[in-house]
């Protein structure tokens, strides 16, 4: 059995602006490249806007050594003119990333978009990527892919393909743990051992050498490329894009007395190396900061608002486990669970941080000014609230028998708590959440919160501390990251247990691997989940587990009905 975490049985000051040295001016390249080139990791775009696209590419000197010139152009589809087209002259010293800022495109329009390079044995072209700009005053419906949670050594990414056939695609949107910083040795390297497919370097990722190679592996995936070049893509990380559990000081798997160094330190590399690998729009041209939150417009049917919920603003995550960890008697576990609790309550905690609070709000109120219909949050966590189920009421004493993974034989008794479980999500931080519902309540916004991290699905309505509907939530399952369903043995109902004990989860799947197809339009918001049947082989066949839809009405945004 794997290493356990907190996502698995759940089912599962801010940092200032740094500069990057792979965005500083490179030596002037040569006509040509001297040695041998190629595009060995795909391309991609992202951070779509109605006249502007980021796009990217790697190119990999497999000979020599230097500066390489680069160019690109993007065609609007069936033109042979290019729309925009430049150079971009990359170096080691970018780890010989490629990305370019398009400007000047057609709102609402379907382009294609590939590299080129001069090289020894001639030129060398690039895969040819899609993408779409955004609307900038359509109505039309609005389709995204929602996904979060890809684990190299867990399985194959089966579910990244399936997105690449989706027709139509405006966007996907990815909400974090994109890559996992664990060695060959962690979690999931049992299962990595059985499948051939551990990760590279061998090691947890700490150097910014480490994190790049991190980044190369995963974007050597066929099927994740196959995804990259369908759709222009919406990102933001979690936690696993820099260290498990992480906060604005600080993460669970950072370890400053066994050799890791500062976390700042390590958090500004792994910062480096994503902005270096990922098709996002740096806030400001050749910085890299951890305040990315941004703003996507969709038509008048919907602004998404990408947020930063791990290194900016939030305050270090509570954790049952090391609450209650060497209890003595009942009476102490009472007490430590009161104190817990006290501190969770603590309207200093904070989730985005006072300034990304502001800017939320903000972006809110100016959203339904501008007449959009939805206010969409590409967010990380889970924001309903959600607890166990009485595992020592509802489990039968062969059910019981059949737990062997000791994390869930411990988890037992404080079921029947009924508290809160997963204090790294928004349920440990209520009073940043009932200021998140508040700012949408002031501005009338339709909330809809998009979510990953548990490695399972949600269809969720949310209420505020006084009972009132406040918006809905659509949770995506992983791309291949275990979740709660994995661990929790001989409980094919457990979805079912744990939505009939949580008023704001409507349907709950802890089992399935997948992403959620989300389809927006003025009037509505559709979730669709769609699950792939393995991640252990390459062939699969893919089916929807459920489907859920909400109106907007008089009163805001209705509860989910089944689609």
């Amino acid at each position: 059995m794997s290493q356990v975490t907190r996502r698995g049985l759940l089912g599962g000051a801010a940092l200032g602006s740094i500069g990057l040295a792979a965005c500083k001016t490179a030596p002037k390249a040569a006509a040509g490249f001297e040695g041998e080139l190629a595009f060995l990791h795909g391309v991609a775009s992202g951070d779509p806007l109605p006249s502007s696209m980021i796009l990217w590419t790697r190119v990999t000197p497999l000979s020599g050594s230097g500066p390489v010139t680069v160019a690109w152009e993007i065609l609007e589809v069936g033109s042979d003119t290019a729309a925009a087209n430049g150079e971009v002259v990359t170096s080691e010293a970018a780890d010989y990333t490629v990305k370019a800022d398009a400007t000047g495109l057609k709102a609402g329009t379907a382009y294609t978009y590939r590299f080129k390079a001069k090289a020894a044995g001639g030129e060398v072209v690039s895969p040819e990527g899609r993408t779409r700009t955004p609307s900038a005053d359509s109505a039309a419906a609005v389709k995204l892919c929602v996904t979060s949670c890809a684990n190299w050594q867990f399985g194959l990414f089966n579910a990244y393909r399936e997105m690449a056939s989706e027709p139509g695609l405006d966007a996907i949107v990815h909400l974090g743990d994109y890559m996992y910083e664990y060695g060959v040795d962690g979690y999931g390297g049992d299962v990595a051992q059985k499948i051939g497919r551990p990760h590279d370097p061998p090691t947890e990722i700490v150097s910014l050498s480490d994190y790049r190679r991190r980044h190369a592996q995963y974007k050597s995936d066929p099927n994740l490329q196959a995804a990259h070049a369908a759709a222009p893509w919406i990102c933001t990380w979690d936690d696993h894009e820099s260290a498990n559990d992480s906060y604005r000081t600080g993460a669970e798997n950072h370890n400053p007395d066994k050799g890791e160094g500062e976390w700042s330190d390590r958090k500004m590399r792994a910062l480096q190396a994503y902005f270096e690998w990922m098709p996002i729009r740096e806030p400001k041209a050749g910085e890299v900061t951890s305040a990315v939150w941004r703003t996507f417009r969709f038509g008048t049917v919907a602004t998404v608002h990408a947020l930063d919920s791990r290194l900016t603003g939030r305050s270090q995550p509570l954790d049952w486990g090391a609450a209650l960890a060497g209890a003595t008697s009942q009476e102490d576990m009472g007490a430590r669970v009161m104190a817990t609790m006290q501190a969770v309550a603590d309207p200093a905690r904070t989730m985005l941080g006072a300034e990304q609070e502001a800017w939320l709000a903000n972006e809110f109120k100016a959203s339904v000014q501008s007449g959009a219909a939805w206010q969409v949050l590409a967010n990380q966590v889970v924001m309903a609230r959600v607890k166990l189920p009485d595992f020592t009421k509802i489990m039968t004493p062969e059910q019981v028998a059949a737990q062997d993974v000791p994390q869930v034989v411990e988890t037992l008794p404080f079921t029947a708590l009924g508290l809160p479980w997963n204090l790294d999500a928004w349920d440990g931080y209520p009073a940043a959440r009932e200021r998140l519902y508040g700012a949408a309540a002031s501005a009338g916004a339709a909330l809809l919160t998009l979510a990953g991290d548990t490695h399972t699905a949600y269809a969720n309505e949310l209420y505020d501390a006084g009972g009132v509907r406040r918006g809905i939530e659509f949770a995506c399952t992983s791309v291949s990251s275990p979740g709660m369903g994995s661990y929790v043995k001989a409980m094919p109902d457990l979805g079912e247990q744990i939505t009939a004990v949580n008023p704001e989860i409507v349907w709950h799947d802890p089992f399935s691997n997948g992403y959620t197809l989300v389809t927006l339009t003025r009037e509505t918001a559709r979730a669709d989940y769609r699950t792939v049947s393995t991640i252990y082989a390459p062939a699969y066949t893919a089916s929807t587990a459920a489907s859920y839809v909400a109106r907007i009405d008089q009163s805001g945004v209705s509860g989910l009905d089944p689609a």
